[in-house]
């Protein structure tokens, strides 16, 4: 659900930021907006600064030193909450009824309509607003539900310059599993 074109910050009155860093309407950088490889400006990891140092143990952890990997206990970036969320809406809807009753179909519809406004990445949040609006949610079934999502969602890998997901696959990817049994 990420944007390749996030709001541009103001940086006249501060400190440059980091490329790819996106600012929140706080006027802060907004961490669950921005790919974690982009929190830190370049050069500052502490492997770098140690490597600066001279030692031969800091060098050889600098070289290992992968600068996209981050501790567990961090807060997610917008990666990760994009793929949480999405693996979240395709697995809800391939459990989601075949014959939902209208207050499951309400349930659903209440679910989709409040990502534009509760999702925690404001640019993200308005993209899929616009698309739901184009596109507005099908609940009348859970292949009806799927596609309408692996759509949305094909939406957005195009907007981010990702490879589309073959929709006929969705049971397959988000339900069932390979045909192989591998994931059995």
């Amino acid at each position: 659900m990420g944007n390749p074109n996030p709001p541009t910050p103001d940086t006249s009155k501060s400190a440059p930021l980091p490329p790819g860093m996106v600012i929140g309407p706080d006027g802060k950088p907004c961490k669950i907006c921005t790919a974690f490889r982009n929190w830190k400006p370049p050069g500052t990891s502490k492997s770098k600064k140690a490597a600066a140092a001279g030692t031969a143990a800091a060098t050889t952890v600098a070289a290992i030193a992968d600068t996209n990997t981050r501790p567990a206990n961090c807060p997610p970036d917008v990666e990760d909450l994009g793929r949480a969320t999405w693996t979240f809406l395709h697995t809800t809807a391939a459990y989601y009824p075949d014959k939902p009753t209208v207050t499951q179909r309400a349930s659903m519809l209440s679910l989709l309509r409040s990502l534009p406004t509760l999702y925690p990445c404001g640019h993200c949040a308005s993209h899929l607003g616009e698309n739901m609006k184009e596109h507005p949610p099908r609940v009348g079934s859970r292949s009806e539900l799927s596609k309408w999502l692996c759509e949305r969602h094909n939406d957005v890998n195009v907007r981010l310059g990702k490879e589309k997901f073959d929709c006929a696959k969705v049971d397959e990817r988000w339900k069932d599993g390979p045909p192989d049994g591998s994931c059995d």
